[in-house]
């Protein structure tokens, strides 16, 4: 199963996206610091904050909270930011999005040179995307990246917005397996933000093309699709996922597909081997019967 070896795709493209999660962002605030602390430090420095707590977490990497503290007009000793959102997960800092004067106050004293990707600056050492169109940053650690949430606008700057009290627990129904490359691109594009093709290097035989759809709702959460065509047909469609809901997802495919067929350390598989939870990198997988079969004894040994 080649794609087990390629989860973390965008580290592949930038080798040296390690960084240390001890590096102080803002006001001597490191990610995954206690959201006692961060509060107590952007309120310091912000004309004014809100905190909102969500009931039912949504956000991935929440397994039992989720808080978000919108602060604005923020001072920091790089210059003002107009408006910053800080992700809170089981108590722990996991996600910043500021807007306004972004670009100036994490960039200008900067003497090293940003990698680019899509249309972010990247800097790998603090895990830092600037979209310079949009003059957005985003402070991701390792499992953000992996999630792609420098994708993701936090919907909580709207001052309007409310969160839905029900969301969708089953896998999209567009993501139908042995449909054409034709059938799929226009639906995957209708339900994704935007979608980036990318041709494979051949080292899996089931699969020439990958259309990545960034965006597509999924347990109550916009996150980044990647669908596998081989021969023009979807054999394999792999959703990124977080750890923190890893139950969530669980009781959902249970209630979609029944119990799992086959469990072990890193996998639960479900639906007669076309429907996999990958639990050491968090992802839901699914799969052509035919390409499932094939895993089950190639890879799954069974």
């Amino acid at each position: 199963m080649t794609r087990i070896k390629l989860s973390f795709t965008f580290l592949v493209l930038l080798p040296a996206m390690l960084f240390s999660q001890a590096e102080s962002i803002i006001n001597g605030i490191s990610m995954e610091s206690p959201a006692i602390m961060v509060m107590a430090k952007i309120k310091a420095i912000s004309e004014s904050t809100k905190l909102i707590t969500i009931q039912q977490p949504r956000f991935p990497m929440a397994k039992n909270s989720e808080q978000h503290l919108l602060g604005t007009n923020i001072k920091t000793e790089n210059g003002t930011i107009d408006r910053a959102v800080f992700t809170f997960a089981d108590d722990k800092l996991v996600y910043i999005e500021t807007r306004g004067n972004s670009e100036e106050v994490f960039v200008a004293h900067r003497s090293d040179t940003a990698r680019t990707y899509l249309d972010y600056k990247v800097y790998s050492r603090e895990g830092l995307f600037i979209d310079t169109k949009k003059d957005i940053t985003h402070i991701l650690t390792d499992e953000g990246m992996h999630l792609n949430l420098f994708t993701w606008e936090n919907p909580y700057f709207q001052p309007e917005y409310m969160t839905p009290a029900e969301f969708n627990k089953e896998v999209p129904a567009f993501l139908e397996m042995g449909a054409t490359l034709e059938m799929i691109r226009p639906m995957l594009e209708a339900n994704s933000a935007f979608v980036v093709e990318e041709e494979l290097d051949g080292a899996d035989p089931n699969a020439q093309l990958q259309l990545n759809g960034f965006g597509v709702e999924y347990m109550g959460f916009p996150r980044k699709v990647e669908a596998r065509f081989g021969d023009e047909m979807l054999n394999v469609v792999w959703i990124l996922t977080g750890k923190g809901e890893e139950d969530r997802i669980r009781q959902a495919l249970v209630a979609e597909f029944g119990e799992p067929v086959f469990t072990s350390l890193e996998w639960e598989i479900y639906n007669n081997w076309t429907v996999g939870l990958r639990k050491d990198k968090p992802e839901v997988l699914l799969m052509r019967q035919e390409i499932g079969l094939q895993y089950k004894t190639s890879y799954f040994k069974q």
